[in-house]
């Protein structure tokens, strides 16, 4: 029989997991996002240039990925690589620590499994549950960091050009014009991006990582075990999410009229056809190789840190359970 003190040890251990999953995740993308934030400046630049426009009629400032990062670093200088940090690192903190939390509490309670093998269904929806709520959470930073990040000189912008100088400055004068409503404008679109990646990048992490470790290539608790799985999952978050991620920069990076619509969108279904129309399905995949370099590393480096992360805290934790 068990004493009263080991009968609560599993209960604190377990609630104490399930409270420190949203940190873990949090810390794991912020730790991610500071090497890939170049990557993300560069893929919303390439998302804005020859916005509803067909082509031929547009100038071409960024040719690919790699021309991008030279052009920006040339003409709006080395750091501007690094637009919008702050706010994407408070975006990564708060939209992945809710979205990974969420979708570790739901692996802790046994939802994504059935039968004790992964459920590739439930797995989805787990994953498109987490991220439709960290990404409604997070909208804010995300429109500001967008915002900062297309801003250029004269010559090589694309877009709408916001005048905001840091973050806290945007989203003061965003809640001056627009009140507290203009500071979620485009979660519509926010949501259904991070709903599509996340079950996209988190079923197919969880799958792909499953199969790597059943093969026993490497040792149980290698790195190299989420590092195969991270990238297998980066090709699948890149095929789907591309498209909504696109419409999702639109929405958040237009310019507003006195009344705080949108001065080229009225909502995501208004883009999408919009875009459609005017740029051709190509137009869903502008950017699409600077997505997979941001999308490739980004996964790859979230899913390995809140990988190691959460293995060193359950380790502490055993030592102390001891």
């Amino acid at each position: 029989m068990y004493s009263e003190s080991t009968q609560k040890r599993p209960v604190v251990i377990m609630e104490r997991n399930n409270a420190v999953e949203f940190l873990l995740g949090g810390m794991a993308t912020c730790a991610a996002g500071f090497f890939t934030n170049p990557l993300e400046v560069v893929k919303t630049r390439m998302q804005l240039q020859g916005e509803l426009k067909a082509t031929g009629q547009y100038n071409i400032h960024y040719r690919n990925a790699f021309h991008a990062f030279w052009t920006i670093a040339r003409n709006d200088g080395v750091t501007a690589l690094q637009s919008g940090l702050v706010p994407a690192l408070y975006y990564q903190f708060f939209m992945n620590g809710v979205r990974l939390g969420i979708y570790q509490v739901l692996i802790n309670m046994g939802f994504t499994h059935k039968e004790g093998e992964l459920s590739i269904p439930r797995s989805i929806a787990a994953g498109a549950l987490a991220g439709c709520l960290g990404a409604s959470l997070a909208s804010p930073f995300y429109m500001v960091k967008t915002h900062l990040q297309s801003q250029a000189v004269k010559e090589i912008a694309v877009g709408f050009q916001h005048s905001h100088g840091s973050m806290s400055e945007g989203l003061r004068a965003i809640y001056s014009e627009h009140g507290m409503l203009g500071l979620w404008r485009g979660v519509s679109g926010a949501a259904g991006r991070v709903t599509v990646g996340s079950a996209a990048q988190l079923s197919s992490f969880s799958a792909a990582k499953d199969m790597v470790v059943k093969t026993k290539i490497f040792p149980e608790n290698s790195w190299l075990n989420a590092f195969v799985a991270s990238m297998l999952s980066g090709l699948a978050v890149t095929m789907f999410m591309t498209p909504f991620d696109v419409v999702s920069t639109r929405l958040y990076n237009q310019g507003l009229d006195s009344g705080g619509r949108g001065l080229l969108y009225s909502g995501v279904g208004d883009a999408f056809i919009k875009i459609f129309r005017t740029e051709g399905l190509w137009g869903f995949y502008k950017g699409w190789a600077a997505s997979y370099f941001r999308l490739g590393p980004h996964t790859v480096l979230s899913l390995v840190f809140w990988d190691e992360f959460r293995k060193l805290y359950l380790s502490i934790g055993e030592l102390e359970g001891r």
